[in-house]
Formats: C-alpha cells, sequence, structure tokens
C-alpha cells in the first residue's frame, strides 16, 4: 500500500526548513537555563510505561506494544519522561544534585488521528531531576513560558493547579472514589476509574465535561499544610520571575506520576481560540519506581507540530533558511563540466553554491537562478573558459563583472 500510514504525515522540505528553526530557537533558549540534550531509544521494555502506578489511557491504551524475536515485550515510547528517567537510573546520572536534560523526538500513540494530533508526534521535553524545590519548579514553568512568548505568540499564561503531597492525594482520592461512588452516567472506562483511579475521570475526552464531573471535589480541599505552603513558594517565585499565571483548581494533567505542581501553558491563537502548547508538572516517585533514588523531579513537554501550526497560524515567521551565495549557469557540456570544477572549489571553502543539472538552454538555466534567489550568479561561456575568468552578476545591484577565481572568493566574501 503506497500511502502513509493512518495518522502520521510527511515533512516536506518547506516544512521541514520550519521544523529544523524551530528547533534551533529552542535549543538556544535551553542553553541559556543549562538543560543538557539526551537521546533515548524509541522504544523501551514495556514496564519502563506500564507501570502498576501508571493508568492513564495513554499507556493503558494508546501504546503501540510489540514482542521482538526474543520474545521481549518492548513499547514505541508514547511519551519521553519515562525514557529519560530510565536513563538516567540506569547511567547512574544522580551524582549531582540537580541533572537538567532536555530531549527532542517523536513519540507514538494509537489515539483517533485529528487537527494537531498524530499517531507519530513530536515533542519537545525538558526535565530537571534530584532535587524537591519550589524554585525548581518555577524555573521549568518560568522557561516554559519564555519559550512561547519568545516565538512572538500573544496572550500567553500558564494555567497551574496542585495535585498535593502523597497524603494529599491519598485523601483525594478517597474523596472522589465516594463521590463517583453511586454514579452510573459515565462512561465505561470511568465506571472502571471509579475504583482503580478516580483522578482520571477529571480528564476524561468523553465525561470531562459533564456537570457532574465539573463539579467533584477540588485537589486544593485536600492540601496537607506543607503541600499547600509549598504550592504557595511556587507561586510566590512565579510572581517574582513576572510570569502571568492563572490558578486553575481543574486541572490534573493527564499522567499519575504527577504530584505537586501541575501547569499548562496556553497562548491566544487567532480568531480568539486558545491553544494549549505545553504541560507538565513535578513528580517524587518515578524516579524510585524505575529503579532509582528517592529523589523529585520536574518536567514539561512541547508538541512541535502544535507549536508549528499556531505559528503559522499567527503569520509568524521562524525559518532561519538562507539564500544560495552563488549560482553557475552554463551554455554547453564542455561549460557545464568546467563549471562542476567550480562548484566542488567553493563548496570546500563553505559557499552555498548550486547549479543547474538538466543542461537545459541558458534562458532556462538562469529564469532558475534568479527564482533560487542567489545573490550571485556566475556565468560561465566559451570566453570565460578560454581566459579562465567568470561573468558574475549581482542581484542586488543588478551589476555584471569579469572575474578570476580569487576575485570570485573575494566578492563571495
Amino acid at each position: 500500500m503506497n500511502q502513509r500510514p493512518k495518522g502520521t504525515y510527511d515533512l516536506l522540505p518547506d516544512e521541514a526548513e520550519k521544523f529544523f528553526a524551530l528547533e534551533m530557537h529552542l535549543r538556544e533558549l535551553l542553553k541559556l537555563y543549562g538543560y543538557k540534550e539526551i537521546k533515548t531509544p524509541i522504544f523501551e521494555h514495556s514496564d519502563v510505561f506500564h507501570r502498576d502506578n501508571e493508568m492513564s489511557d495513554m499507556v493503558i491504551k494508546e501504546t503501540y506494544n510489540f514482542k521482538d524475536k526474543g520474545g521481549r515485550d518492548l513499547t514505541l515510547r508514547p511519551e519521553g519522561t519515562a525514557g529519560v528517567i530510565r536513563a538516567y537510573v540506569e547511567n547512574k546520572m544522580y551524582t549531582e544534585p540537580i541533572t537538567k536534560l532536555f530531549y527532542i523526538g517523536p513519540n507514538f500513540r494509537y489515539e483517533r488521528p485529528q487537527k494537531g494530533r498524530f499517531r507519530q508526534f513530536y515533542q519537545m521535553g525538558i526535565e530537571a531531576i534530584g532535587l524537591k524545590s519550589p524554585s525548581l519548579d518555577a524555573e521549568v514553568i518560568s522557561l516554559s513560558y519564555h519559550i512561547i512568548t519568545s516565538l512572538g505568540l500573544k496572550q500567553v499564561k500558564v494555567k497551574i493547579n496542585s495535585l498535593g503531597d502523597s497524603e494529599s492525594k491519598l485523601m483525594y482520592k478517597d474523596a472522589l472514589t465516594k463521590y463517583f461512588k453511586d454514579e452510573t452516567d459515565l462512561c465505561d472506562d470511568c465506571l472502571r476509574r471509579k475504583f482503580e483511579n478516580p483522578l482520571r475521570i477529571l480528564d476524561c475526552k468523553v465525561d470531562g465535561k459533564k456537570d457532574v464531573v465539573l463539579k467533584a471535589p477540588k485537589p486544593k480541599d485536600y492540601l496537607t499544610e506543607e503541600a499547600y505552603l509549598y504550592f504557595q513558594s511556587v507561586l510566590a517565585y512565579l510572581d517574582n520571575m513576572d510570569v502571568h499565571y492563572e490558578i486553575d483548581d481543574t486541572l490534573v494533567r493527564g499522567l499519575d506520576y504527577y504530584g505537586h505542581t501541575v501547569f499548562e501553558v496556553e497562548a491566544l491563537i487567532g480568531m480568539g481560540a486558545h491553544n494549549i502548547l505545553a504541560g507538565g508538572g513535578h513528580y517524587e516517585s518515578l524516579v524510585k519506581e524505575l529503579g532509582g533514588p528517592d529523589v523529585a523531579g520536574v518536567g514539561v513537554a512541547f508538541g512541535l507540530e502544535r507549536l508549528l501550526s499556531a505559528i503559522d497560524n499567527e503569520k509568524i515567521k521562524i525559518t532561519n533558511e538562507e539564500p544560495l551565495d552563488a549560482y553557475i549557469v552554463t551554455f554547453d557540456y564542455k561549460t557545464h563540466l568546467h563549471a562542476a570544477t567550480l562548484l566542488a572549489r567553493l563548496r570546500d571553502l563553505g559557499y552555498k553554491v548550486d547549479l543547474d543539472h538538466t543542461l537545459a538552454k541558458f534562458q532556462s538555466q538562469f529564469k532558475k537562478a534568479v527564482k533560487s534567489g542567489s545573490r550571485y550568479i556566475i556565468i560561465i561561456g566559451e570566453e570565460e573558459l578560454d581566459n579562465n575568468t567568470y561573468q558574475v552578476k549581482d542581484s542586488k545591484k543588478e551589476k555584471q563583472q569579469t572575474l578570476t577565481f580569487s576575485e570570485l572568493v573575494r566578492k563571495l566574501g
């Protein structure tokens, strides 16, 4: 079948250039905050994601699972954090108090494709691991906010909430179990979640907007004093960092390893529609669950497709593509052979140069040269070949000169 799989897309050259430009922009910002890149496999042993304490839809229903030829259970990564923590533990990266990492790469989820959602999609994620710290939570949130505003998007704000510590979450879970105990107007998944993990009812795609769910108990009412003070400290840091936020006491995020701070970053995208562009939170048990020390972390992930869609929608230019330095035009096979030599020499010197490989007529080649946007057009004819010179046309100044090779190199700068 000669078509791409459902839920995937081809990144064609123009879009690939935007993708690359966005990636470079993100990398430069991450340097300012001291984050270093990590690359993990796109598949892991299944138990990295399918842990006993993880009951999210993403893990239960949306992962691509398979057995390799050795009969081992493997899963294509549906999100980046678990694989990064596995690498952090396996490679004993916990010798420093804080390890700051970022990743960029594809993830895979089997869900219904729709606008802005794919079965193979790219994420840029950030993880700060090793320390339970309100200021570290705030730094990751501030960085997330900075990334979105730096792209030129408008009315950016952070929606933030606290799920509290393990004691808070346990009390909240008990309250939700009692609240939903006799409720029958729920989807089949949520009828199961009532007793297994009622927190997941709150962000259910089917039931999440029903009155009974919207009126459910809120995490803030079950925070321990320690958890409440921790959250207030995070907010104080955000105030001092000049981050625009609002508390959303319905926000829970979709992964079970989150505790304490959870957040999303959104911007106003065209026609008054808000778009969530990033989401993340604090976690405390994940590192220990994957065999590491009992340390906390905080992370966030950005969907690159959604970021690019937002940028395009707002007509923001993100490409850093630079035009050719020169385009070579010839008249026949003999001059084209000489052009191949010149092409190789100029490229060796670091110049962006191209020529027409079709041996088309001169006028056709010249039109391509103009269309390419090249700063200079180099013309090689019989006379230039005999004199070992080149006709060089400056596309900006509309001037044409006869130059030797050394003069040409000086001209190109």
